[in-house]
């Protein structure tokens, strides 16, 4: 029995599918395994190796700069000179030192907006004292409201596949606050009491 043309087309058609199909599913699966075997951790420096902070979000920037001085304290350089808060500051670093991925997967560069990476909630920016540079872009909350999306040290915008985390949404409560509350509040000196007559 001689099988037809047609027979031979269409066998030969699925036996290509069925191949491209099982390459295409075992390449994605050990992206996605590769990623997932990295650690969770953002990123692996330690506190005392940042010496730099700028936050940008759609409304402002805000920098701050680690005195080198014996006290070691943090300083906003903009848009106000003057001694940051420390408890605001650590908040914030603890966050960039210690935080962890829930989890990641891989979208294309044309859906960052349903992810609000197009124009980010904020992005953190990290210098350390080699020098090296670290960023953190914030997006939206996730449908639960429990995550925030995130790219953390994206490469370049160009790329095919965007790596997307899952992080905390400390992240989004550490930056949302008045500038006032990132500085230090000088008391006032009280002027002398006048004795009594």
């Amino acid at each position: 029995m001689k099988l037809q043309k047609t027979t031979w087309g269409l066998l030969i058609t699925a036996i290509f599918l069925c191949t491209a199909v099982y390459f295409y599913e075992i390449q994605l699966k050990e992206k996605q395994t590769e990623i997932q075997s990295k650690d969770n951790k953002l990123f692996e420096f330690s506190e005392e190796d940042i010496k730099h902070i700028t936050i940008e979000t759609q409304q402002e920037t805000l920098t701050f700069q680690k005195t080198e001085d014996e006290k070691n304290y943090w300083k906003m350089t903009q848009p106000k000179q003057q001694t940051a808060n420390d408890a605001t500051i650590s908040f914030l670093t603890n966050l960039l030192v210690t935080g962890e991925s829930d989890r990641n997967f891989i979208i294309p560069p044309n859906q960052q907006q349903e992810y609000g990476l197009d124009k980010p909630l904020a992005t953190i920016k990290v210098t350390l004292k080699d020098n090296s540079n670290h960023q953190i872009i914030l997006g939206n909350s996730n449908f639960n409201d429990e995550h925030l999306y995130a790219k953390i040290d994206p490469n370049n915008e160009n790329e095919p596949e965007i790596v997307i985390s899952l992080v905390s949404k400390d992240f989004q409560y550490s930056i949302d606050r008045e500038i006032e509350e990132w500085l230090t509040i000088d008391k006032p000196s009280q002027p002398p009491e006048k004795p009594e007559e």
